[in-house]
């Protein structure tokens, strides 16, 4: 009995009017899904950070996924940062719409350390600075938001009065499960607003399995971090960043995924394999705790 082929990159439909923003789209995931979405026909504003870097990456792709590639300088740990670019990004100043915001920037186990604003770095970059984002963008986009989860957010816990983890005590990888369990019910708590404001924008999650990036290798310690780079080494281990971003890629351009659905991959209890609707954790659909959480982080990212 032959099988149904699995949804991948070829998949992708014609992208070709479409524009997207993909934070972090210098490296990793996020590059991959701009080299995919600009050989489908769309144009990507790579929104990163360092743009030294993200100029090297725009040089990697193929000349003429090069023309739809522009770059803008977006610092996730700065809420400065956020307004600026949402300030340039505005439809009337640019003269084109934004279809899709894929939400894919994100720094994991790291060190204590904070943003300009003051707050836990990985929160403030992985959940906090892509809700403001998403908050200033909503208003001009066509089609969806997609923010990256992982299944990390399994070990996840959210807790209102301490998302800076100063009571707790500081733990990399903890503080890492939770920024994803923030970024996956903030998804869902955005379609719930969306569905009630009307107007069929879509908030769709999704998470790339086991992913072989540089993310994982930045704790500054050296055990843990030999530990991923030997994960990383494993083919059978670690997806590669073109096979983690089919998740983003089937979140971001299927035409028939629905608001508040969460991809990942389909094999492997969603370690690997291709894109699939799958489920996230029964804490993540705490409605009352993700509403507490969006009303807290909009007050923390209030723009001055």
């Amino acid at each position: 009995m032959s099988r149904t082929p699995r949804w991948n990159a070829a998949d992708v439909p014609d992208q070709t009017g479409r524009t997207f923003v993909v934070t972090g789209a210098n490296a990793g995931i996020g590059l991959a899904t701009t080299a995919t979405l600009t050989a489908r026909g769309a144009k990507v504003i790579m929104a990163c950070r360092n743009l030294d870097k993200a100029e090297a990456a725009r040089d990697s792709l193929p000349p003429e996924s090069r023309e739809l590639a522009e770059i803008r300088r977006l610092d996730l740990a700065d809420l400065d940062s956020v307004e600026d670019f949402l300030a340039a990004s505005a439809p009337g100043r640019t003269g084109a719409r934004i279809d899709v915001l894929v939400n894919n920037a994100g720094v994991m186990n790291l060190p204590h350390s904070r943003t300009a604003q003051g707050h836990e770095m990985q929160f403030g970059v992985n959940a906090l600075g892509h809700h403001a984002l998403t908050a200033g963008l909503v208003p001009h986009l066509t089609d969806r938001v997609v923010w990256l989860g992982s299944l990390a957010h399994l070990r996840g816990r959210i807790d209102i009065d301490d998302l800076n983890m100063e009571r707790r005590g500081y733990r990399p990888m903890a503080a890492y499960a939770d920024s994803k369990l923030a970024c996956i019910m903030l998804a869902y708590e955005w379609q719930r607003r969306l569905d009630r404001l009307g107007g069929g924008l879509r908030s769709v999650a999704a998470h790339p399995g086991y992913t072989s990036t540089e993310l994982i290798r930045q704790s500054g310690r050296p055990l843990a971090d030999r530990f991923f780079e030997l994960g990383n080494s494993l083919t059978w281990a670690g997806l590669t960043p073109e096979m983690g971003a089919l998740s983003v890629l089937y979140a971001a351009t299927v035409p028939d995924v629905a608001g508040g659905a969460f991809v990942g991959p389909d094999r492997l209890g969603g370690l690997k394999g291709y894109p699939k609707i799958t489920s996230s954790s029964s804490r993540s659909r705490d409605a009352g705790v993700a509403a507490a959480l969006w009303e807290r982080c909009t007050e923390m990212a209030a723009f001055r």
